[in-house]
């Protein structure tokens, strides 16, 4: 088995996927996950007006809407948070994808506040911080709000990361990458699409190019930009498909490299057990 097979086992990446029974199977993965757990009463997800938000976000409204049909009450709920960093591009977008998606319950939260505190705090000692560890700590102060208000409402986070991000390391650790289920974690981004446009999403909700937008300096920087690589390629890639040896290498690094991301805490046990495969 070489590498490419190796890491599409890993994430788990289908081919071909029928879309029906994709949104299907991620809605009872999603209703089984809370019933597995009684203390589960409501979802807490992000919204930016993104591909991946705006698809998980629809997928749990869904469920929880057959859950609460099902028992015949509203014991379950849905809590989207937009939560821009001052007045971000894209905010029609995330007030759309919030229509779209309809949850129970909408929180607005500006962070920029929060993260230029944390700098300011770190200055203070001395530290002087990035463009990119501002950007980091954007995601963080967004994942940490989405768990304060998941304490407070019997919740789980849940997260947007889908394949062809997981493959790259393209997320924030312990920011967007910290989350309780992961429930598109098994679809490129081709494949998303494919689950909106079943969905009847909004055209301009997944047709958009995808952006962090994170990175005060690029705030129109797209992913692709940053990666140095194309989506269809990382798709192809993720689907067993051939594709040129420069774009392969660069998805292959990119995974190498990233690894402590997709990875728990290591234990002195785990790195004992690592460590002695490696002799």
């Amino acid at each position: 088995m070489n590498l490419q097979e190796k890491i599409i086992k890993k994430l788990g990446v289908k081919p071909v996927i029928n879309p029906k029974f994709e949104i299907h199977r991620i809605i009872n993965f999603i209703k089984m996950y809370i019933l597995s757990n009684k203390n589960i009463k409501s979802l807490i997800l992000g919204i930016s007006g993104g591909q991946d938000s705006t698809l998980t976000g629809k997928l749990c409204q869904l469920a929880i809407k057959e859950l609460n049909d099902y028992y015949n009450h509203e014991t379950y709920k849905l809590i989207a948070l937009c939560l821009p960093y001052g007045k971000p591009i894209d905010l029609k977008d995330c007030k759309d994808a919030i229509k779209f998606i309809n949850p129970t319950k909408i929180y607005n939260i500006n962070i920029k506040p929060a993260v230029l505190s944390t700098k300011k705090s770190l200055q203070k000692e001395g530290i002087q911080t990035s463009n990119h560890i501002k950007a980091n700590d954007k995601a963080r102060e967004r994942m940490k709000l989405q768990y304060n208000i998941a304490s407070m409402n019997h919740g789980i986070v849940v997260g947007t990361d889908h394949a062809a991000e997981a493959i790259t390391g393209f997320f924030t650790k312990y920011g967007d990458g910290g989350s309780d289920i992961n429930p598109i974690s098994e679809l490129n981004k081709k494949q998303g699409t494919l689950l909106l446009k079943t969905l009847n999403c909004p055209s301009h909700l997944y047709l958009k190019k995808p952006r962090a937008n994170l990175e005060d300096n690029f705030p129109y920087k797209t992913d692709e930009e940053v990666l140095g690589i194309t989506y269809f390629e990382i798709d192809a890639y993720l689907e067993g498909k051939k594709i040129d040896k420069k774009s392969q290498s660069i998805i292959e690094k990119y995974y190498i490299n990233t690894k402590h991301k997709r990875n728990i805490p290591i234990t002195p046990n785990m790195f004992a057990i690592n460590i002695s495969k490696q002799i």
